[in-house]
């Protein structure tokens, strides 16, 4: 623990203290004043910081000194009088400020925050859990599930290894004793700390892990798991079942059972597996829904219809199995969502995901996922009112599930997205596309600045992911960042930017031919606007691989041959109006500008705008070069602020 004026600096517990109040600090900021912390009085050369806060990732110095900038910020600290960090000019950063070492354990026992009261971050702090050697930054009850390990390695159990991790997982927050870390976490910080417990735990914050493993033979199976102390490294509670394979939804919920006796937790309120329950009696359901959940969760895109097959064949095995609609539902919209951007969707794969998804509220009024599935489906429907009321009803049933809070997000605008972006990110720092979210509202209000600096820092943990195999890095930030810098006439900057859009989009991965397009499309229109028109064709025509048809590009290429009477943007336009009338309105309203018809263009987007339905509609209007010559415009300034009043 460091001292450094007003402020204490607890790396233990990854905070920053001041008058015992912790500081709003991101896990970047956190890195980054430790970092200089431990190199006190010395320089810091900014190659230093990239590789320590951005390793294996493409980030530029215009990151780092973000960072810098809002850690002096949160410090009160002035670059041109700095108390704290010194800028070395063009080499690096120093840290100026007198440093004290404190004895942590020493300091926590003194504490106001630590004598006699719940942690707002943990349990109740102890005498005996000071004089630990604690290595993990974690409070004691915070517990994270990890997959089970199919011992036999018989293919046809496979699916069991999530199965079982989902249902303890599940039964372990239903006791109530421990702050339960989500399984998509888990599985992500498993994969980047190649199965290292003490990393992993670090990682998530957990002190405690459950493993586990099983085993199939014939038609009985045998399961074994155990809770384990990372820091001290004991087993503080075992179980073992054994049965038949038909019995599998009890035998999972022993586990939990025979955790609880050996912990001295009661189970309140009969929770034993009845009481826990399941979701279907179907053993045949529970392994399709399973198996289709996994391929759906590698979010590759030629996994997409096996697990649409296997959701139908769980919602065929039992009919009233809510759970397996929603998947089903999710499925749909992730095969939807790979035609979205073509001029003529897959509209009836979307039509039976509402179905669906409407189908799993039905049969379950209290499932938050089904209510949150909803919110998504009806957003790609244009039904975005209706969408915000399925997503505040599945935040209410499960608050602290930032799943739904991304999906509540994702349907409303404005404060609202704001928030719930805000709220996601405090539960899971790693989901980077909660930047791209609120870079969104930020340029609709116009505050372009706002959405580059929620961007940067979006794009730095994006980044940071893919370099490590991160499960949901997320894409389009370097795309919309370099619209952004586009915006602001850094030609160079933003070219730069649609490059590493490229390079990271993989066209295998869900969203990744899109923003790949996108980016192409971005290049294709920033150099049209600097005359490089040979390139600029090349880049539209590589787009147009992507997506044939599609009406932006096919409109670009038209500009970038100088013919902006083309019949075949016409084309293209009449057939988007039909299925897409907002991204209609939107090209068309571009084709105008070209054709220099600005009233006319003007007013196309006025009534995009007066009609559309509440929220997102137009919201990329500030920065599309198509319209730059409208922004010079009598009358643009009103479209802006009718955009940006949609936007509170």
């Amino acid at each position: 623990m460091y001292r450094v004026g007003p402020f204490v600096v607890d790396r233990a517990r990854y905070r920053v203290l001041r008058d015992n109040a912790p500081l709003d600090l991101t896990p970047k900021l956190l890195d980054l004043l430790l970092y200089l912390l431990d190199h006190a009085g010395g320089l810091v050369t900014k190659e230093q910081l990239l590789d320590a806060l951005w390793p294996h990732a493409n980030v530029t110095e215009n990151a780092l000194a973000q960072a810098v900038s809002e850690l002096r910020d949160a410090l009160n600290d002035q670059p041109d009088a700095p108390q704290y960090i010194k800028t070395v000019a063009r080499r690096g950063y120093r840290f100026i400020a007198p440093v004290e070492v404190l004895d942590a354990n020493e300091h926590r026992r003194n504490s106001p925050d630590t004598l006699g009261r719940v942690d707002a971050e943990g349990p109740t702090v102890r005498a005996d859990d000071e004089r630990r050697d604690v290595r993990v930054g974690a409070d004691d009850r915070a517990i994270a599930v990890l997959d089970f390990v199919n011992v036999t390695g018989n293919s046809d159990s496979a699916w069991l290894s999530a199965g079982i991790a989902e249902t303890v997982t599940g039964d372990l927050r239903a006791l109530g004793h421990f702050r339960v870390i989500d399984r998509w976490r888990v599985m992500e910080a498993a994969r980047r700390t190649d199965g290292s417990l003490h990393q992993m735990a670090q990682d998530l914050s957990a002190r405690l892990v459950v493993v586990g493993s099983y085993q199939g033979r014939a038609t009985r199976v045998r399961i074994t798991a155990r809770i384990v102390d990372v820091v001290t490294g004991e087993a503080v509670a075992d179980a073992k079942v054994d049965g038949p394979i038909d019995t599998i939804f009890a035998l999972q919920d022993q586990i939990v059972s025979q955790f609880s006796t050996e912990l001295g937790v009661a189970l309140s309120h009969g929770d034993s597996a009845d009481a826990i329950g399941r979701d279907t009696s179907s053993l045949d359901a529970y392994r399709a829904f399973s198996e289709g959940w996994l391929r759906l969760e590698s979010l590759d895109v030629h996994e997409i219809p096996h697990a649409i097959a296997a959701f139908e064949r769980a919602v065929a095995a039992d009919s009233h199995y809510a759970l397996a609609y929603t998947g089903l539902a999710s499925a749909e919209l992730a095969l939807y969502e790979t035609t979205r951007s073509d001029n003529e969707p897959a509209r009836d794969v979307l039509v039976r995901a509402v179905e669906h998804a409407r189908r799993a509220v039905h049969l379950d009024e209290s499932l938050a996922e089904a209510h949150a599935t909803l919110a998504l489906v009806l957003v790609s429907s244009w039904a975005t009112a209706e969408a915000a009321t399925a997503a505040r009803r599945a935040v209410a049933i499960e608050p602290s599930n930032w799943r739904h809070l991304f999906r509540l997000g994702h349907a409303s605008w404005g404060d609202e997205r704001l928030r719930a972006a805000t709220r996601t990110l405090s539960l899971y720092p790693d989901f980077a596309f909660a930047h791209f979210q609120m870079a969104m509202v930020h340029v609709a209000r116009g505050r372009v600045r706002d959405a580059e600096t929620v961007l940067r820092q979006g794009a730095a943990v994006q980044d940071r992911l893919i370099g490590r195999g991160g499960r949901y890095p997320a894409l389009g930030l370097h795309w919309l960042l370099g619209l952004v810098r586009l915006a602001q006439e850094d030609v160079e900057e933003a070219l730069a930017e649609f490059e590493r859009e490229i390079r990271l989009a993989e066209p295998h991965r869900l969203y990744g031919r899109e923003y790949a397009m996108y980016a192409l499309h971005a290049r294709g229109a920033a150099l049209v606007g600097v005359r490089r028109t040979g390139e600029a064709i090349n880049d539209f025509e590589r787009a147009l691989a992507l997506y044939p048809d599609h009406a932006p590009t096919t409109l670009g290429l038209a500009l970038a041959h100088d013919r902006p009477e083309s019949a075949e943007a016409e084309r293209v336009i009449a057939v988007l109006r039909r299925v897409r009338p907002v991204e209609a309105a939107l090209v068309h309203a571009q084709m105008l500008t070209a054709r220099g018809n600005f009233p006319a263009a003007m007013a196309t987007l006025r009534q995009m705008l007066d009609t559309a339905p509440p929220g997102f509609a137009g919201w990329t209007i500030p920065l599309e070069p198509f319209f730059k010559q409208l922004h010079q415009t009598e009358g643009f300034g009103g479209i802006l602020s009718r955009l940006a009043d949609r936007a509170r």
